[in-house]
């Protein structure tokens, strides 16, 4: 297992869409910039089959510092949650989608997910993935 970047998110959706680089960088960010606004006033972001992001307040405690044994108290804090949707459960607990879902209606959307399911069966077994070079 490794760590995604945000590079590396962009990368996949460029080679994966055609779109250029930089659109693709302007996008994810503005996205994720609108997550952070929705999510700092309190809001909650659902995206079906995905998740949901919501804000939640943890109650003040007593918590005990392990070196010194001292108590100290923990003022209430928001912290955010992410719960997993129906999809992103079936994929991390099988590594695929399921069967009813696995071909999404749209032809383009139907072609990343192949493309997404190949890549990912590549990496885990070793192999590299190619890509044959996009025009922009």
């Amino acid at each position: 297992m490794g760590t995604v970047t945000k590079k590396d998110l962009v990368e996949c959706i460029v080679a994966h869409s055609g779109q250029t680089r930089e659109s693709v960088r302007v996008v994810l960010e503005s996205t994720l910039q609108s997550f952070i606004d929705v999510l700092s006033r309190g809001d909650r972001i659902e995206i079906r089959d995905f998740g949901v992001f919501e804000v939640r307040t943890r109650k003040p405690r007593v918590a005990q510092n392990p070196k010194t044994l001292e108590k100290v108290k923990v003022d209430a804090r928001r912290t955010v949650r992410f719960k997993a949707g129906r999809l992103m459960k079936a994929a991390v607990l099988d590594g695929k989608l399921p069967a009813s879902d696995a071909e999404p209606k749209s032809p383009a959307v139907a072609r990343v997910a192949r493309k997404a399911a190949t890549d990912t069966a590549a990496v885990a077994a070793g192999r590299a993935v190619r890509r044959s070079p996009r025009t922009a």
